[in-house]
């Protein structure tokens, strides 16, 4: 069994515009065009048994539309597909639409502080923190050496500030930050996929990261339309590792996560 534990999802008529953005705002190409259809042909091909999927709020405006978007897409292909809301934290009415979140199925929050330019560890965040304490996990995008919005430090603090809450550190938890992030995160307890990491290392350093996190702990990813699961697929298989630990990154922590039965 695989499970890819972070892909986005995009409305057919927009997914190409989304994927543009996405290229434009890390000034790398996206290969793939972000459409349900593309993902579903690509893990078909590569045996994944299911995705994570979500997308980002950028504007509060989205929030509903997206929950909505990325529910009916679940519905729609319930073997699939596990779902992750969006919410934002200029949002009106952050405990309701998480209500909403837990009423439609969805499994967590997906948070992009980058894209969503709130820093992480900043109080107008922590509604949304409260809301989904001991209740939903939140996946957040971590690192960039561009911004601090992300720093693998912000997340540390809202890890200390609120004890009770799930947090997934998307990228080893500090994309282009990841040695500072295992240091940080080491024995902590959160959770982290290893999606748009691969690429920037060897198999051996991302191994010793990997460790560092815990592999009862890190989940295998792709961030789709970036990668495909066949681009990750070929470079995780290349890592030093135990045939347990794979199979616990691969797809039983996640499970475990989320409370899934196989």
């Amino acid at each position: 069994m695989i499970i890819d534990a972070h892909a986005h999802i995009f409305p057919d008529k927009i997914a190409a515009r989304a994927a543009d953005g996405i290229s434009s705002f890390y000034n790398m190409r996206v290969r793939f065009d972000g459409t349900v259809g593309s993902l579903l042909e690509i893990n078909r091909k590569a045996s994944v048994s299911k995705a994570i999927v979500q997308s980002v709020a950028t504007v509060p405006e989205q929030v509903h539309n997206i929950n909505s978007f990325v529910s009916e897409q679940v519905k729609l292909h319930p073997q699939e597909f596990i779902g992750f809301g969006a919410l934002h934290p200029d949002f009106a009415g952050i405990e309701q639409e998480t209500e909403r979140i837990i009423s439609l199925g969805l499994k967590g929050i997906k948070l992009h502080p980058d894209f969503q330019q709130f820093n992480m560890d900043d109080e107008r965040a922590f509604p949304i923190y409260e809301a989904a304490e001991g209740r939903l996990p939140i996946l957040f995008h971590v690192g960039d050496n561009r911004y601090d919005f992300s720093s693998p430090r912000r997340l540390y603090n809202v890890m200390k500030r609120f004890p009770k809450l799930t947090i997934i550190g998307a990228h080893l938890a500090g994309w282009t930050k990841w040695d500072e992030a295992a240091e940080l995160f080491s024995g902590s307890g959160i959770y982290a996929d290893c999606s748009s990491s691969l690429y920037a290392m060897t198999p051996e350093h991302a191994a010793e990261l990997i460790r560092k996190i815990g592999t009862k702990r890190v989940m295998f990813g792709t961030d789709y339309p970036m990668w495909s699961a066949e681009d990750e697929l070929e470079r995780f298989n290349k890592l030093p590792i135990t045939e347990e630990e794979r199979q616990d990154i691969l797809y039983l922590n996640a499970l475990r996560l989320l409370g899934i039965q196989e």
